[in-house]
């Protein structure tokens, strides 16, 4: 058999080492769900001449801006911007955050190579600002490339994507930054074992999960990063949080039992990945990423819509290129022993709870809104602090000293709109939980059992404002929220009755029961299995209370 045909960018010894040329040499598919199987089969990863033929392909066919650069543009402009400096020498582009280029097998000449690209691209996009992914997809491009000039098209054509429902690669610092929370908030749904570790480990678990990026586009081995390409091409961006997710998973399940510190979690991460090839294929990378069963396209376009909403709201924007995570120190589980007190949850129970809720909330500090030992057992006064917040958090103690919770995650405002009647609003950002005797949360029904649902539509998912609203110009002002039941077609409304309350009565979950029932009074109280959460009673099924409070999310800014 024939070495595979490497250009002239590729260390030929370390190549034959790392990718053999079995497969087959053609690729005739053109229906876009035999291609996505194909690719996660990875029919092309064992040629290294068919993979470089479907790169061209896949590339070619992305939908860009009219004016997008191409390969004569970058022989036109490569000396004037490399001058009479030796590529070895070229600084590389602001907006790749001090990222390493990672060898990939490439000689000196490919490394040279992509740092001359990188730099015509930042001539050429003069808007990215932010991309520290950019390296890692050049690198590996022009393993695929005839010369320069074509993998400098090929990145350009990835940066210009224009069709808004396929995002590929993070190209402004609130991007990354709200990606970054996503992945948080998708390893908080999916990984909840890894997610318990990162927390307990972690004094800022955001520090470890903004890394997420760099796992994958520089850490991973050449041919686990490139079987990640081949089904990224096809898929888009959804396949990266289902690989980083996985990754973590992988990490869990050989570190889990052995001591970790804070200050080493991060490179231990790191080091596992570099070495990911010692434990784990990358088609058993991939078969752990696609066994995860995420949330559709459309409803993580909804969160990181409303994360991104939340970074602008605390001035972080793509103008704020120099700032950085490690200098942002309201980005952390904000719960201060000197200036918490609760008379039912301790400083490390609160943050326990803290680490379960929305990234784009822990942001915040923990603000209490009512407390019955402050305010009287009242419902009518627990809604009258509570209005004109969102979300807000629901702490319960019994007298049997059994402690339990909901997150809910609408105003109680809403309640209004019943004319007085009981009726169910929220979302499925809402959860249930206990905390003694022992610690247990319960989420929406729908995110561990998907198969009951169906989503709609991003498109369906526009929500008219209601009357006597104003219409925002924010995008993600006209969308309902995330995880909001009109999102999904459910079997009945059992499955989405999140929260409700009336004069007489507060309920949490619905269907077969109530996972939180509390009377008028604030003295008694049942809980029971519910269909929203598919929970275990959270205390005793019938309680006495001896304590409520209610507590807000407040920015640390507006203290």
């Amino acid at each position: 058999m024939d070495p595979p045909g490497y250009n002239c960018f590729v260390d030929r010894d370390r190549m034959d080492a790392a990718v053999q040329d079995l497969g087959p040499k053609e690729l005739s598919c053109t229906e876009p769900q035999e291609l996505k199987q194909l690719a996660r089969q990875g029919y092309w990863a064992r040629s290294y001449a068919l993979r470089g033929k479907v790169y061209q392909r896949l590339i070619r066919d992305i939908p860009c801006r009219t004016v997008t650069p191409d390969a004569s543009v970058y022989s036109d402009i490569v000396g004037k911007i490399v001058g009479k400096h030796s590529s070895s020498s070229l600084p590389l582009p602001e907006f790749v955050d001090n990222t390493q280029v990672p060898s990939y097998c490439l000689n000196a000449r490919g490394e040279d190579a992509v740092r001359k690209i990188l730099l015509c691209i930042a001539n050429q996009f003069p808007d990215v600002s932010f991309c520290p992914a950019l390296p890692a997809v050049v690198a590996l491009l022009l393993h695929y490339s005839t010369d320069e000039a074509q993998c400098f098209e090929n990145a350009c054509r990835i940066l210009a994507c224009n069709d808004p429902s396929r995002k590929l690669v993070d190209q402004s610092f609130l991007a990354f930054e709200s990606s970054c929370m996503t992945f948080g908030d998708l390893v908080n749904k999916y990984c909840q074992a890894a997610h318990k570790l990162m927390v307990a480990v972690s004094e800022d678990v955001l520090q470890v999960y903004a890394d997420w990026q760099r796992w994958l586009f520089g850490e991973l081995p050449l041919g686990h990063f490139a079987r990640v390409f081949d089904v990224f091409l096809v898929e888009g961006y959804k396949v990266l949080y289902r690989v980083a997710l996985a990754i973590l998973k992988f990490f869990h399940k050989v570190r889990a039992g052995q001591p970790l510190e804070s200050d080493s979690v991060k490179q231990d991460i790191r080091t596992f990945v570099r070495d990911i090839a010692k434990t784990v294929s990358p088609e058993k990378l991939l078969e752990k990423a696609f066994a995860i069963r995420l949330f559709s396209r459309k409803e993580i376009q909804l969160l990181q819509m409303a994360n991104e909403k939340a970074l602008k709201q605390k001035g972080i924007t793509v103008k704020q290129k120099s700032v950085s995570l490690s200098k942002r120190q309201f980005v952390h589980l904000a719960v201060h022993a000197e200036n918490f007190h609760s008379e039912i949850v301790s400083v490390k129970e609160m943050r326990d709870i803290w680490s379960w809720v929305p990234e784009r909330f822990a942001l915040c500090q923990p603000l209490l809104l009512f407390s019955s030992l402050q305010h009287g057992y009242s419902l009518t006064r627990f809604y009258f602090q509570c209005e004109g917040h969102e979300p807000t958090l629901l702490l319960i103690k019994t007298t049997q000293k059994e402690v339990c919770g909901a997150y809910l995650s609408t105003d109680w405002s809403e309640r209004n709109k019943f004319g007085g009647k009981v009726g169910f609003f929220g979302t499925g950002e809402c959860f249930v939980f206990r905390l003694q005797p022992e610690v247990q949360r319960y989420e929406w029904v729908v995110i561990k059992h998907p198969e009951l649902t169906k989503p709609v539509s991003l498109e369906a998912a526009a929500a008219p404002s209601p009357p006597g609203r104003p219409t925002s110009s924010d995008p993600a002002d006209r969308l309902s929220p995330f995880l909001s039941a009109r999102h999904f077609n459910l079997p009945s409304k059992t499955e989405s009755m999140f929260m409700a309350g009336g004069n007489d009565c507060l309920i949490v979950g619905g269907g077969g029961g109530q996972a939180l029932y509390i009377d008028g009074d604030l003295n008694r109280g049942r809980t029971g299995h519910c269909d929203t959460f598919n929970n275990q009673p959270l205390c005793s099924e019938n309680f006495l209370i001896a304590a409520v409070e209610a507590w807000g999310f407040q920015d640390p800014d507006t203290q």
